[in-house]
């Protein structure tokens, strides 16, 4: 992944750095408002919960006063009595009157309890006798349903559920005779609770419309209301622990349900509240946010894409440029975009490149103008030294009158040096073929042995394969002069001068040895370096080398090899690309 992020373009190395910096704000941004969030949750629980503590423990403490109620009435002496009674058995008149007794007696405990709606006692018959300020006969199967109810707790309160017959709570209890603690059964009674109305004034810690409130057994059974919350069944929502909270998705929508466990009763006080009622503010936020964070990063991304391109831009068409003046294109094509350049370092690279490059082209051009005026001029010069057009004629004339008077010598040297003259005159081009160039040399030799005759010694040792390959014009002629002029004159005995031709490994060597006295060292330089003035055609050493890398580069020229008192060989190093036959 590193060597990925550093092979990119710069432009996009921002783009990415920028989009990583801004991912990560964003999961720190998201993981703190989940904290924010689930902190807001915790706090509406506690708020919730302790509202829903304090009213449970309200309704608590107002059903344990039930429970104590229907304790007297069921310990009652008078109740007790005439319980006693009725189940001994009397004529109807007498139970009549035990009847009326009873509900008088039932009336002194319902003068103070604004949460009582009726109180009723049931005698061994299951005939009810009740009495309350809202009065209503039970149905058989309510009443069949508090005696079940109650007599399984042996004498202790049981509370029924509401039903659709009857929307009040019912504190259930047998009643036994406790005279001589006998315990005898003598029947039940039932306490109806207002449970409207105690939810009405207990339960206010929420906005009633928004909040559900309901009790439920813990075994699932609903106590209050009579049909569960929305339509919502709680007993199939598995609430953990004794208390708490929940967030649970029913049919598509989400609830924030709180609930606590009774201490004292099988009971579970429930409290429902729509989440997006009480969390719609803070999901309209978080969304607000996210959104807002997507655009924002969007925006950025988009701001980076422009910056990075208004930095990495010149330097692209820059590297553009460069690429032209790699491939020899050294002409500078100002664009749109660089007539108004910016003047921060991007810009003023592009001034000091533009800069370069005119510079450069100004130096190449005017470089190249002096290369060719030096060639040009080298070339007249050269042809210069041996040019002279007019005695042509005047040779001609000379060995004609040679011939005339029996001249033989002076006829061959008139020769010679008019063949050397009309070389010049006739080969316009800077390269000749082997064979011509030998020809030539053959002729300054013929000149040079009526001076030397029988001391002079010259041999050709040039393989007919190689007279086609072409070489430069006056390139063998003055080293041939050359070991004449330091090897020849300074021997007595027999100078021997051969030119030797081979191929070697890409080119082509050409030699002129002697076996004269041979050359010090600094005379080797002093000739190589043009400071010994040549003789004869004037062209040195110095001249030729020159002239053979103008023509085919610094890889090419000559070698220079002598040992005192033994021998001296100059040899000339030419491409052999250049020796097609002529």
């Amino acid at each position: 992944m590193l060597a990925f992020y550093y092979n990119l373009r710069i432009k996009y190395k921002i783009i990415v750095l920028l989009a990583l910096m801004m991912s990560v704000i964003g999961v720190a941004t998201f993981v703190v408002m989940h904290y924010a969030f689930r902190a807001y949750d915790k706090e509406i629980y506690k708020q919730s919960a302790s509202a829903l503590n304090s009213a449970s423990l309200g309704i608590e403490k107002e059903l344990r006063n039930m429970e104590k109620i229907s304790f007297q009435i069921a310990t009652d002496s008078y109740i007790q009595g005439y319980l006693s009674e009725i189940k001994a058995g009397g004529s109807d008149y007498s139970n009549y009157l035990t009847a009326v007794n009873l509900r008088s007696r039932l009336l002194t405990f319902t003068s103070n309890e604004k949460y009582i709606l009726s109180f009723h006692v049931m005698d061994v018959f299951a005939k009810q006798y009740g009495n309350g300020y809202k009065m209503i006969t039970l149905s058989k199967d309510r009443t069949d349903q508090v005696i079940y109810a109650s007599n399984k707790t042996f004498g202790g309160v049981k509370f029924v559920s509401p039903d659709h017959g009857d929307n009040a709570l019912i504190a259930g209890r047998e009643i036994r005779r406790v005279d001589g603690l006998e315990l005898d059964h003598l029947g039940n009674m039932a306490v109806r609770i207002d449970i409207d109305r105690l939810y009405s004034d207990l339960v206010t810690s929420t906005d009633s419309k928004k909040a559900n409130f309901a009790i439920m057994e813990k075994g699932g059974n609903l106590v209050y209301p009579l049909d569960h919350p929305n339509a919502i069944n709680l007993a199939s929502i598995r609430l953990p622990g004794q208390q708490g909270f929940k967030i649970v998705t029913i049919s598509g929508k989400k609830y924030f349900i709180t609930y606590f466990s009774s201490s004292t009763l099988d009971w579970v006080y429930v409290n429902m509240i729509s989440y997006e009622d009480i969390f719609h503010r803070t999901e309209k936020a978080k969304n607000t946010v996210i959104i807002v964070y997507i655009l924002l990063f969007l925006l950025i991304l988009t701001a980076a894409l422009g910056f990075s391109r208004s930095i990495t831009g010149p330097i692209e068409r820059l590297n553009q440029k460069m690429k032209r003046i790699q491939l020899g294109h050294f002409e500078f094509v100002e664009e749109q975009e660089e007539r108004m350049l910016s003047k921060d370092e991007a810009g003023q690279l592009q001034r000091n490149f533009r800069m370069m490059v005119g510079r450069i082209d100004e130096l190449i051009n005017e470089n190249y103008v002096k290369q060719l005026t030096i060639k040009d001029t080298e070339f007249k010069a050269l042809q210069a030294q041996i040019n002279p057009h007019f005695l042509y004629n005047t040779l001609e004339s000379i060995n004609w009158s040679a011939k005339i008077a029996g001249h033989k010598q002076i006829s061959i040297m008139v020769e010679s040096l008019g063949y050397l003259l009309r070389s010049t005159i006739s080969h316009k081009q800077p390269m000749v073929t082997l064979e011509d160039e030998m020809r030539l040399v053959g002729h300054y030799v013929a000149i040079q042995h009526i001076r030397f005759e029988e001391r002079l010694v010259f041999e050709n040792r040039v393989p007919d394969r190689l007279l086609g390959f072409q070489v430069p014009k006056l390139s063998l002629q003055p080293l041939v002069e050359n070991a004449i002029n330091h090897a020849l004159e300074q021997m007595i005995e027999p100078c021997i001068i051969s030119i030797t031709a081979e191929e070697c490994e890409g080119g082509i060597t050409i030699s002129v040895e002697d076996n004269g006295p041979g050359m010090a060292p600094d005379v080797i330089e002093q000739l190589r370096n043009g400071l010994i003035t040549p003789r004869g055609t004037g062209i040195g050493l110095r001249n030729i080398e020159d002239r053979i890398k103008m023509l085919f580069g610094e890889a090419y020229g000559i070698r220079v090899e002598s040992v005192p008192l033994a021998y001296t060989r100059l040899t000339l190093y030419l491409p052999i690309e250049m020796g097609e036959r002529a």
